[in-house]
């Protein structure tokens, strides 16, 4: 087993989080791996934050549109637009934008290798071996190669949602629960067309496109991601994404290609194996909840990785392993607790949902709700605003707010 080629680091998975933890650790001198299956493209809509596109150096060639408006769309069908005044968000296309970050990883010095992990088990002196099986893109050779084996150092899981890597390596990875997404890429119609806007992404909260989650319709240049996802075991995500492409005017628009995955709901209480391996990215949890937003969260996610497998390294203390949960927690744990509180209220129901888009019609919330996304940090500056949200939030809790009705009260023309 020593004559195996052995690495500082394995990374797994080569999405958002392992491609940017390849990236920095190989910048660093170390000896990486990039493993990663082809072919495989996640389900998403796309938007990543500027904060994203500064801290992590996304040239603007990447984006594929740049969104400057939000539509919240109630089950009354009443609409509300949130405009991003002074700021955009990116748009990109997965297919696209992943492979390019793992060939920044390999223009670091990472080395690529496509492939699906196997299974982990170690040397005579304890080191991991990571063993998986060769893959082509495309390929569709009945006889498969032989699958392989490296020895790695450390090794970090960025294998997705449903992660072989931390079910088989990490405490509690096997009860993380999932929300279910599907999305359907079609060619965008003219901007001209009914009533689509190629700069604005619309967010459908509605039981009859999800019992407990959202629908969306995002704009990516050339082409627009139409999805759903829930929770809910037996609802029809097709029939659903269907129903909402007729709704959005783009029932008639080419399909490319449709896509499903799972969502994680919330971080993992651990991310790493006390030894060796610490997870990055979807495989540790790490998506927004209520947003379902998890690009900045997987390059975060990665890049702390990174560090944490960097200081292992150095030290041989495997202790230095939780740091990257414990850092990821500490910026952004309170707006995953918060957003989690959002969801589990809000999406109950179409009256919360309601009354949830109509909160969003509010200046305050608007300007507050823009300044977290952007720039993923909690607004502290404003505390008159904060008051009188607290105020509308605790009248909308209650039932004192009327939510509007369609017939019963003017709408606001939005």
């Amino acid at each position: 087993m020593s004559e195996l080629e052995t690495f500082d680091v394995v990374v797994i998975g080569g999405g958002p989080a392992g491609a940017t933890a390849a990236t920095d650790l190989a910048r660093r001198g170390r000896s990486v791996l990039l493993l990663d299956r082809p072919g495989r493209i996640k389900p998403c809509g796309g938007a990543i934050p500027p904060i994203a596109i500064s801290e992590f150096e996304i040239p603007d060639e990447q984006l594929v549109a740049k969104i400057n408006s939000a539509r919240m769309v109630a089950p009354s069908e009443r609409h509300v637009d949130m405009p991003i005044n002074g700021g955009y968000v990116g748009m990109v296309d997965r297919a696209p934008f992943d492979e390019w970050l793992r060939e920044r990883a390999a223009a670091a010095g990472a080395t690529r290798r496509n492939g699906s992990y196997q299974r982990i088990d170690r040397d005579s002196d304890g080191t991991a071996i990571v063993h998986f099986q060769p893959e082509e893109a495309g390929s569709k050779a009945e006889a498969k190669p032989a699958p392989e084996q490296v020895r790695a150092r450390a090794i970090i899981g960025a294998d997705g949602a449903m992660s072989r890597v931390a079910k088989d390596c990490v405490p509690g990875a096997k009860e993380l629960p999932h929300v279910a997404a599907y999305h359907e890429i079609v060619r965008s119609p003219d901007a001209n067309h009914g009533d689509f806007d190629p700069t604005r992404c619309d967010v459908y909260y509605q039981g009859k496109i999800s019992p407990d989650f959202y629908g969306w319709v995002f704009p990516h240049g050339e082409t627009t991601s139409v999805g759903v996802g829930t929770e809910l075991k037996g609802f029809s995500l097709k029939q659903a994404t269907a129903d909402l492409r007729k709704a959005a005017g783009l029932e008639d628009c080419e399909t490319l290609r449709c896509e499903g995955a799972p969502i994680p709901l919330h971080p993992l209480k651990k991310w790493d194996n006390d030894r060796d391996l610490v997870l990055a990215g979807d495989a540790a949890g790490v998506v927004a909840p209520a947003s379902g937003e998890g690009i900045y969260y997987a390059l975060t996610g990665g890049r702390l990785a990174a560090d944490a497998v960097e200081q292992f390294l150095i030290t041989g203390d495997a202790k230095a392993l939780a740091q990257a949960r414990k850092r990821f927690m500490k910026a952004h744990g309170r707006v995953f607790w918060i957003l989690g509180i959002m969801q589990r209220f809000w999406y109950k129901s179409d009256k919360r949902r309601e009354r949830f888009v109509s909160l969003c019609d509010d200046p305050d919330i608007q300007h507050l709700t823009w300044e977290a996304y952007m720039h993923k940090r909690l607004v502290r500056a404003k505390p008159a605003a904060h008051l009188r949200i607290f105020l509308k939030d605790t009248a909308h809790l209650l039932g004192l707010t009327k939510a509007w009705k369609g017939g019963e009260d003017k709408a606001p023309k939005t």
